[in-house]
């Protein structure tokens, strides 16, 4: 009867929400009017400078994280104290629920009351009442203590009595609890907190302000009260702020230091704007008589200018530039448009490299030549461009700097062919970087996630230990998710590319981007009817319109339409995006377009790298276009991109067109279920863990298995005549025999011998540009059970490969 009353009563509990929500709700009734006047005060004080500002941010924080913590520890002290009376509710449920059955059997209520006194007797309950079930007048009901309708939890257990070995449910006993005492501690505890955080709070303030005071605002003032004096004509001595000098530099002294320097500055240019004008009438008279004369070197000048295979230029003394050469418009610069402007003006790489332009300022500030400075620039289309400079200073007669002259040369064919290279050289890097890992990584995620397997199965009736199991089945999921995405990038993803049916395959995926995107995301797909079939890894494929899909959908938070497109495309000299390749031929082009805030034009042409990306932290790895990208050059085509901020992107998939006539209609990938077999199989894997779990897996699908840990001791097991029906080896292993070598070893002994290879990096041991050899059958690390027996099945069922 106490088991029974321990099921039935979780079915029977209630909490009364309403009332708790009143009783906190008073909380914050009492609280509200002294904060809000707090704020209002903060808020009217903070106009008057910027120590109350300060002080006035520093109460709000503080405030703010204070009722923050406030109400999350009311919040686990409520839930304590509720549990603990759950609790005693069920013992209640466990311990009373026999004897009262029996005394209400026995129709004896003076024994009834004064178990149901003992009840009420237990702390916070408030109620207790037992009612018998019967078809009869008058049944009993016996209840003590005080029922209410407020902050209560209540049960009610089944009161059940055997007769003649069955049970019988005969009454009910309901039970009530109060949480008024929990609600007046909650309160009490709420204000010791407030009170004792807020004087923190503006003890703490007061010292940050008074501080602030102290050490930076009235050296601000003084600061303006120099500013508001200064006279060029009748110039003060240099600013001194009166303070105790700290024993280094801080940023007041940086400050006043750079004042004075300016100060000075100014000065001697006002003296030598004085000496300027009084030497101008007489300059006035030497350049009439020297006119005609710099006239006709200047034409002779402009005729060498105009000749050259490079560009001339001029600057004056203050380095703007006065003549540009119009062979310059030979290389899309718009010559007149940069006249009047610095080389700084027309350079777009002055943020990103300022020790480089420093230098080269100082160079210029000291009058001294300098040969081969390049820089980045933008010609009249926005393509970036390249450019080496060569200058000279020339000085006047009587040593005046009057400027620099010089040449210009495009490198930018020169930088591009270089870029090409090291793009090679970064994806060959990457490609041995990323085999490295993903051979470890992926060893160990096959043991993890078939590991998990098991624990899963075990905890089916432990939900919450289940769920963590779950957790760390995500989790390895998703490291294997990141390492495939890199092999991708890397083009070392091994791909089955057969014909598809683009048309048909981007229709399913359309299905499967609905509940991806969310409702606020309209999606309308634009197929051509005559599109031409493509040869690729429709698996790939489908998780590459996904990223995309998935990135448009990041560019619209507010919602926007989400256009799918296809269509046939003839290419002839068209570069590929990130590598410059040309590409030629006929590609099925696939558009993923979005109506979003579109790429800004400086990172435009990262957007392919990896781990680069503009989401914020644990919203992303970076590398879903790396993997687009990865995947459509290793399929033979390319990715295109088309944006404009405020305008949306056209992210374009260009994959090469089939030879053939019928294409391969995808369908959604069903589940494997675990088949089972009797057959022997020779496992040859060399990490311990990997080989154990192969083992274990193996023998619970009902096979037996013989263990090699190379290919030398998996040649022995042959050489001795072991029997087995399936070879399954890894493909990288130690010893100086990789799988591919071994296979083709066991096949010289025992012709015809089905081979199985797994592994997380093939290396180009059976896959060859990109593509698996023909009849090779491959399991890629990670696994699971359901796919280890799937793949064993189908190579043991199949033709042994060639």
């Amino acid at each position: 009867m106490g088991n029974a009353g321990d099921e039935d009563s979780k079915l029977s509990r209630a909490v009364a929400p309403a009332a708790a929500k009143q009783d906190l709700g008073g909380i914050g009734a009492a609280l509200a009017p002294a904060i809000g006047a707090l704020l209002s005060r903060i808020f009217n004080w903070s106009r008057s400078g910027v120590g109350p500002r300060l002080l006035a941010a520093v109460l709000l924080f503080s405030s703010i994280v204070t009722l923050m913590l406030t109400a999350l520890q009311l919040y686990l002290d409520y839930d304590r104290e509720v549990g603990v009376i759950e609790t005693r509710l069920d013992e209640i449920g466990r311990s009373t629920t026999g004897s009262l059955g029996e005394s209400l059997w026995n129709l004896d209520q003076n024994q009834i009351k004064l178990q149901l006194g003992g009840i009420l007797r237990l702390p916070d309950i408030r109620a207790a009442e037992v009612r018998e079930i019967a078809d009869r007048p008058h049944p009993i009901r016996v209840a003590v203590g005080e029922p209410n309708t407020r902050s209560i939890v209540t049960r009610d257990y089944p009161l059940n009595y055997s007769v003649q070995g069955a049970a019988r449910t005969i009454g009910v006993l309901h039970v009530e609890a109060t949480l008024s005492e929990v609600y007046r501690q909650l309160l009490n505890r709420a204000l010791v907190i407030l009170a004792s955080q807020a004087a923190k709070t503006f003890v703490v303030s007061l010292f940050i302000i008074y501080m602030f005071h102290l050490l930076v605002t009235r050296h601000l003032v003084a600061i303006a009260d120099f500013v508001s004096k200064y006279s060029l004509a009748r110039p003060p001595p240099p600013l001194h702020l009166e303070r105790r000098p700290p024993y280094d530099a801080d940023e007041l002294d940086k400050v006043i230091d750079a004042f004075n320097a300016m100060c000075a500055n100014l000065e001697r240019a006002y003296g030598e704007l004085r000496e300027a004008n009084a030497n101008l009438e007489r300059d006035l008279k030497i350049r009439q008589r020297t006119e005609d004369d710099a006239r006709a070197s200047e034409q002779r000048f402009r005729d060498y200018a105009e000749t050259a295979s490079d560009w001339f230029w001029e600057t004056g003394p203050d380095h703007r530039f006065t003549y540009i050469s119009e062979r310059a418009g030979a290389f899309g610069m718009d010559h007149k448009a940069l006249i009047g402007k610095r080389r700084t003006d027309a350079a777009f790489d002055h943020d990103a490299e300022p020790e480089k332009w420093r230098a080269h300022v100082a160079v210029l500030d000291r009058h001294e030549p300098f040969r081969k400075f390049e820089y980045r620039g933008r010609d009249m289309t926005g393509r970036a461009r390249h450019f080496s400079v060569n200058g000279q200073p020339v000085f006047a007669a009587d040593g005046r700097f009057m400027g620099y002259r010089g040449s210009a040369t495009d490198l930018t064919e020169q930088h591009e062919t270089e870029e090409r290279l090291r793009q090679s050289q970064k994806m060959d890097a990457i490609g041995q970087l990323t085999g490295g890992v993903a051979h470890d990584f992926n060893n160990v995620l096959t043991v993890i996630t078939g590991t998990i397997e098991i624990i899963q199965e075990g905890l089916a009736d432990r939900p919450q230990f289940a769920a963590i199991a779950q957790l760390i089945d995500d989790a390895a999921a998703r490291g294997a998710e990141i390492t495939s995405q890199l092999l991708t990038f890397a083009r070392r993803q091994p791909l089955e590319p057969r014909e598809i049916d683009v048309n048909a395959l981007v229709v399913e995926t359309a299905k499967l981007l609905k509940p991806i995107l969310g409702e606020h995301i309209e999606i309308v797909t634009r197929l051509a009817d005559d599109a031409w079939s493509a040869m690729a890894d429709p698996s790939q494929l489908s998780s590459a319109i996904v990223n995309l899909a998935v990135n448009a959908r990041d560019a619209m938070p507010d919602g926007g339409r989400l256009t799918l497109e296809t269509a046939n495309r003839e290419l002839d000299g068209v570069r590929s995006t990130g590598d410059g390749d040309v590409m030629r031929g006929a590609f099925v082009m696939i558009a993923v377009a979005d109506t979003g805030h579109g790429i800004p034009a400086d990172i435009r042409e990262r957007v392919f790298e990896p781990f680069f990306t503009t989401k914020g932290v644990g919203r992303g790895t970076g590398l879903g276009l790396s993997m687009v990208y990865g995947f459509a050059r290793q399929t033979g085509g390319t990715v295109a991109i088309e944006s404009e901020e405020g305008q949306g992107t056209v992210m374009r998939l260009f994959l090469p067109r089939s030879e053939g006539e019928a294409a391969t209609r995808t369908a959604p990938a069903q589940a494997p279920a675990a088949a089972r077999g009797h057959e022997t199989i020779l496992v040859v894997e060399d990490d311990p863990l990997v080989q154990g779990y192969v083992i274990a897996q193996l023998g619970g699908l009902g096979y037996r298995t013989l263990v090699a840990g190379d290919g030398a001791a998996a040649l022995a097991l042959v050489d001795q005549g072991a029997s087995f029906d399936l070879l399954f080896t890894d493909i990288i292993m130690p010893g100086g025999m990789n799988g591919r070598e071994l296979a083709d070893a066991v096949r010289l002994r025992r012709p015809g011998m089905r081979v199985l290879y797994t592994s997380g990096y093939t290396d180009n041991t059976i896959v060859h540009e990109g593509h698996l050899d023909p009849g090779v059958a491959l399991l890629q690390k990670p696994y699971r059970k359901s796919e280890l027996s799937q793949k064993i099945r189908e190579v043991l069922a199949g033709e042994s490969a060639a």
